[in-house]
């Protein structure tokens, strides 16, 4: 497979020529190239970084000073294919930043979850994906879920995990307080800081695709009722924002365990993913906080910023 990789895409033979080199037949060296795609002997990447950017994204990146990367999305296309192209382009873009050696933080989510199942598989050496936020609750502990998104994303890059085995909010802060001194929850919040890259989407109320922190038992009707009436738009990892992009004097957020903004904005970059014109406060929100260096967003919510 290896040497047929080598002799397509290094030394640009013909599958004919290379036929006659291993002496097997043209659909066996075809078969070989595919089989060389799928198990990542060979990658082919485009330079995200180099993508033209369209006037819409032009316009979004001069007035938020962010990179930005806007996917097209079709008229009248439901909310799973909006999802899922705004997915796909944040995965390109997500894959063209892990190298050998990257640290990779990811804030699970809905969006999150789509982003995962794009990703090519491109076993690299010295990898590792550290969860940045809690997922367990009064129902659950949030392993399966959180985990099965951190285990796709590792798959991909052949990478080592680092869960985060703590509770999406603690019940009082005193609580967090506590747990924070604890050793086994520093170690992971060392590796969090060491963090080159972040991947995290952005939480808002409603939406025919519901951010899974809004629907996942993490809060009552009463609470989220509660939540509202502050002016809370959203979340960036499970971090309560509003629209204005406040968020450190929310009670909510002294019992919240993924990393702050003023936290965030120290990893080199920071990638967020999201589609859905219900979500388009709560980015507002998360832009004003600076902790977003690259966007990738749908075309409808892209409209909606400006």
């Amino acid at each position: 497979m290896f040497d047929a990789a080598h002799l397509y895409y290094v030394e640009h033979l013909t599958m004919a020529a290379i036929s006659a080199r291993l002496g097997v037949s043209r659909p066996t060296v075809s078969r070989l190239l595919q089989n060389a795609r799928e198990s990542g002997v060979v990658t082919i990447r485009l330079n995200e970084e180099l993508r033209p950017k369209e006037p819409l994204a032009n316009r979004l990146a001069d007035l938020y000073r962010v990179r930005v990367h806007v996917a097209q999305v079709p008229a009248g296309a439901s909310e799973t294919v909006r999802m899922r192209s705004v997915a796909a382009a944040g995965a390109k873009l997500l894959d063209s930043l892990v190298h050998h050696g990257t640290v990779l933080g990811v804030a699970w989510g809905s969006t999150v979850t789509e982003v995962a199942h794009f990703l090519p598989k491109r076993p690299l050496n010295d990898v590792t994906v550290v969860q940045l936020n809690g997922a367990g609750n009064a129902h659950h502990t949030g392993i399966p879920y959180s985990g099965a998104i951190l285990g796709q994303v590792a798959s991909a890059y052949n990478a080592r995990m680092v869960h985060f085995p703590v509770p999406a909010f603690f019940d009082f802060a005193e609580t967090k307080a506590a747990m924070w001194r604890e050793r086994s929850v520093r170690g992971v919040l060392a590796v969090q800081r060491s963090a080159d890259v972040a991947l995290f989407g952005v939480g808002a109320f409603g939406g025919s695709i519901p951010s899974h922190v809004y629907v996942g038992g993490y809060f009552d009707g009463e609470q989220l009722a509660s939540m509202r009436s502050e002016g809370i738009a959203g979340d960036i990892c499970t971090v309560m924002i509003r629209e204005n992009g406040t968020w450190a004097d929310l009670d909510v957020n002294r019992r919240a365990t993924g990393p702050t903004p003023a936290e965030l904005v120290k990893v080199g970059r920071r990638v967020c993913v999201a589609a859905g014109t219900h979500r388009a406060a709560a980015l507002r929100g998360a832009l004003k906080t600076g902790v977003i260096t690259d966007l990738v967003v749908g075309s409808d919510l892209a409209e909606l910023l400006l």
